[in-house]
């Protein structure tokens, strides 16, 4: 993969030094061979990075031609999120107090050229806020009352590079193309994967013997394995992709790791694009209803249509919080008092709720799909005398059983049905919920994080499950592989 140079007056930068070529905005707007080409890794050195400047457009444009910008518009949005650069200060907590311990002001700035700082006691704390936010310049804002903190971080353009600094900077860029492409090998490890999870869930998607069977179809296809868990952000830089195996939701930090990862260019899944899409109610039936997806009848509400929505709403209904999750933030309501009651309640929580026909069966379908491929069939059985798969009751959890089913035993309007499905959200992991009643299927939910259990999802295809789901990742890893080569 090549190494591009955009900057807005190529004046500012020597035009031919180093493995990488230098052009102007203009020219990587327009040039034929920019366009067409996927084969770049652009250095965005533009002079702002605002919505709709120079700056801001050649990182979407780079993005759309299928290149790696550097930054990317989601490190851009990183670096101007507080509670993400709050986050980054508590997991680099003891790295910077270390590293600014001799500081006698209350205030530093570090600037950082290609993940280097000119003075090389900083090197390390240059080295890791390159990994949060990967962007060619970058200058960090420290501030103390009992201890160092990072208040805020943001790309710089070259002029804001002192005179004195302009030999570091091309020596670090230099330096930094050198090394771009090399490796450090890991024993014979053809990739490195690390699979997020979490050990204090009290659901996670799987459980360990299935991470054990995870681990070793990935070791069978020469990729070494890495469990971490949510204090590890830092350390995704290491990795060649991330698979996430703890709940997700969007505010929270399952989220910011697919962000990371995918702005460090890992293949990750669930990615950040799924996450948002399937965790968040609201979005997922306006998304359906678009692609004409046949779903119970659903309905938006807010506080100024609630009551013109009692007039509509079937009863009873299922009224569904935008990030509910695990039948958390669902609930059933048999009255139109009850419903007022208690959409009331999650109007607190969040400005939109989801109210949808309540459609009792005795178990619900799940597909899942990698891939816009099926993997397997479940029923999953709603617990007993209740009408969820999990019924959560004080200290105690009680959910129905699980049955397998081999994908050529099912109805295939089932299984098209899932599929269509799936492919309006993505190409990543899914489990589609599917009620069937009287001989139509109807979706319920789509899952980017389904569960996958050994003994259930499992029970027909065995192993081949874990080696299907290891499979997507090595594909699209050597696609990757080979894109930087050509």
């Amino acid at each position: 993969m090549k190494n591009l140079i955009v900057v807005e007056s190529v004046d500012e930068w020597p035009r031919q030094l180093g493995d990488f070529e230098v052009v102007s905005d203009i020219d990587y707007f327009i040039e034929e061979h920019f366009q067409e080409s996927k084969n770049y890794r652009v250095f965005n050195l533009c002079r702002s990075y605002r919505y709709q400047t120079s700056g801001y457009y050649v990182s979407l444009l780079a993005a759309a031609r299928g290149q790696k910008p550097i930054p990317s518009l989601s490190t851009i949005q990183e670096m101007k999120t507080k509670a993400f650069v709050k986050i980054t200060s508590d997991n680099l907590d003891a790295l910077v107090q270390k590293s600014l311990a001799d500081i006698k002001s209350d205030t530093f700035e570090l600037s950082i050229y290609f993940g280097k700082n000119i003075a090389r006691k900083y090197d390390k704390l240059a080295a890791e806020l390159y990994k949060y936010f990967a962007s060619p310049l970058i200058r960090a804002k420290f501030s103390k009352k009992n201890k160092w903190l990072l208040s805020s971080i943001g790309p710089i353009s070259l002029k804001d590079v002192p005179r004195s600094h302009k030999v570091d900077l091309i020596y670090f860029a230099e330096s930094y193309f050198k090394n771009a492409t090399v490796r450090k090998p890991v024993k014979s490890a053809r990739y490195s994967l690390a699979i997020l999870r979490n050990a204090a869930e009290e659901l996670p998607p799987s459980d360990d013997k299935a991470i054990q069977r995870f681990i070793k179809a990935a070791q069978n296809q020469q990729i070494e394995v890495d469990i971490i868990g949510p204090d590890d952000l830092r350390r995704l830089a290491e990795y060649d992709a991330l698979f996430i195996r703890e709940t997700t939701n969007v505010n929270h930090h399952t989220f910011r790791f697919a962000q990371k990862a995918k702005a460090l260019g890992l293949v990750v899944i669930d990615d950040p694009e799924s996450i948002l899409r399937c965790t968040n109610k609201v979005f997922l039936a306006e998304l359906l209803k678009r692609h004409h997806i046949p779903t119970p009848k659903s309905f938006i509400i807010h506080r100024k249509n609630l009551e013109q929505m009692l007039e509509k709403l079937p009863v009873p209904c299922v009224l569904k919080q935008p990030d509910s999750a695990f039948s958390q933030g669902v609930m059933k309501a048999t009255t139109r008092e009850e419903i007022i009651e208690k959409v009331e309640v999650m109007l607190k929580e969040s400005d939109l709720v989801i109210a949808q026909e309540f459609m009792p069966t005795p178990f619900d379908w799940r597909i899942g799909i990698i891939d816009n491929k099926p993997l397997y069939a479940c029923k999953y059985f709603m617990a007993r005398g209740h009408w969820q798969i999990y019924n959560k009751k004080e200290n105690e959890l009680d959910y129905g059983h699980a049955e397998t089913f081999p994908l050529e035993e099912m109805n295939p309007k089932l299984i098209t049905l899932a599929l269509r499905t799936a492919a309006a959200v993505g190409d990543g992991l899914y489990g589609l919920d599917i009620k069937e009643k009287d001989g139509k299927y109807y979706i319920i939910e789509v899952n980017d994080n389904p569960s996958i259990d050994a003994g259930v999802e499992d029970r027909v295809i065995k192993h081949h499950l874990y080696d299907e789901i290891i499979n997507v990742f090595v594909k699209r890893l050597e696609r990757k592989t080979k894109g930087y080569s050509e």
